[in-house]
């Protein structure tokens, strides 16, 4: 197949194209930035408020649910896929482009408790297609679905900011390989971890040396067994909780698809609800629980201790039930919030005898962010690299093993339809 020079020229194409939907993803993320940065920090400071007050989300979700409602019932590809039916890479056509940045520059500034990187997505795979409708380049089957995901691994590289971690996931959202991927890599990457954890422990415990590919960076203290014991009883508990609220999503979207536009907002106006209950609760920022979580979690990772323990049970309940009538009714992606429900886990069980916060929040975020998307080898990269921190890879790798099998094997609620389908009783009011 390299050798083929419809190939070469294919290849040549997509790395053409991913200069312009590289260069558009950077903008859009900038933009969702800034914009989550005036409406949840600069307003309220100018308003004279410290921080945002505790009703701040009410008047912004609920006309962002109506916004998106009105998307989803009467533009071209229904804004995107609905969040609770997880990533997807195909679905998405030229004219589907204008209803995903609506309801993504609308939704995720003004709180909707998702990420940007299924609109990203959606977005690249667009973007690449109109690019090479415009060059006037063939179009088959397999030249769209090449392109479409050269488009959607360069929109979403710009997210994550390596490239790796775009090739990954698109791999694994794309499904190449079949139903044997999994079924093959899964294996492969326990064995990995296990090894991974065996290696170190005798290193410790003999004191041989075997060559090490280190460079003399500090690391934290290593692993111990306690470590490991903690990854095998928390990773279940907290991909159970996170599979949940996806269940819980695959429901708000069966309520929502019956009256789209009315129950979308509906639904955004208790997600508000429940992000207000938090600050009420907690005296602190509704920002906290609203948003995609991201630069919440860098906070929260920085300075761990500024969060009781209070505050960490209030979050994750209040953001997890509003993620769950996000992902049913609004329209993201799932990455982020998961990361930060996982790594608000963490912190609140780092004090476990034995266990630690960085081990805690390699865990937690692992669990999470695999139970989210059901993508374990992209999971494990992208916490790899969240964290900085190889040392912790053996542990990531676990639960990510262990998240992935229990949640296959769990009541998976009710079916969401792809990007572009109608149910079959719609009635957009």
């Amino acid at each position: 197949m390299l050798g083929r020079p419809e190939y070469r020229r294919a290849l040549v194409f997509c790395g053409l194209i991913g200069v312009p939907v590289a260069l558009i993803a950077f903008w859009f993320l900038v933009a969702v930035h800034q914009l989550e940065q005036l409406i949840w920090t600069d307003w309220p400071k100018d308003l004279g408020w410290e921080k945002a007050p505790w009703w701040w989300a009410l008047p912004l979700l609920t006309p962002a649910g109506l916004v998106v409602g009105v998307v989803a019932a009467r533009f071209p590809g229904r804004g995107g896929h609905v969040p609770a039916g997880g990533l997807h890479s195909g679905g998405i056509t030229r004219k589907a482009l204008p209803g995903v940045l609506i309801a993504a520059l609308v939704g995720l500034p003004l709180g909707a408790v998702l990420g940007p990187e299924a609109p990203l997505i959606a977005m690249g795979g667009g973007l690449a297609l109109l690019f090479a409708r415009l060059a006037r380049a063939p179009e088959t089957e397999a030249s769209t679905a090449l392109l479409s995901a050269a488009g959607a691994a360069a929109a979403v590289s710009a997210l994550f900011g390596n490239p790796i971690v775009g090739a990954v996931l698109l791999i694994e959202v794309a499904g190449v390989g079949g139903p044997q991927l999994f079924a093959v890599m899964l294996p492969a990457l326990l064995a990995s971890g296990v090894g991974d954890l065996i290696f170190t422990g005798f290193v410790r415990w003999t004191g041989f040396e075997t060559g090490s590919l280190d460079i003399g960076l500090p690391t934290p203290p290593p692993l111990d067994w306690t470590d490991v014991l903690w990854a095998l009883l928390l990773a279940p508990a907290l991909a159970f909780l996170v599979h949940g609220a996806f269940v819980g999503g695959r429901f708000a979207a069966r309520f929502v698809a019956a009256r789209t536009v009315r129950r979308t907002a509906l639904c955004a106006l208790a997600a508000a609800v429940c992000i207000t209950l938090y600050a009420v609760a907690t005296g602190r920022s509704p920002a906290e629980a609203a948003l995609s979580g991201e630069s919440t979690l860098s906070d929260l990772a920085r300075d761990p201790h500024a969060w009781p323990v209070g505050a960490l049970i209030a979050v994750l309940a209040f953001k997890g039930l509003a993620y769950a009538l996000c992902l049913g009714s609004l329209r993201g992606g799932p990455v982020f919030p998961a990361l930060f429900l996982g790594g608000a886990s963490g912190v609140l069980l780092a004090p476990l005898p034995g266990l630690g916060l960085v081990p805690a929040m390699a865990v937690g975020m692992a669990a999470s962010v695999t139970a989210a998307l059901r993508l374990p080898v992209s999971s494990v990269v992208l916490v790899v690299l969240l964290l900085g921190n190889v040392d912790t890879v053996a542990l990531v790798v676990l639960a990510a093993v262990m998240s992935f099998v229990l949640v296959q094997r769990l009541p998976q609620g009710p079916a969401v339809p792809a990007a572009g389908e109608r149910p079959s009783d719609p009635a957009p009011d």
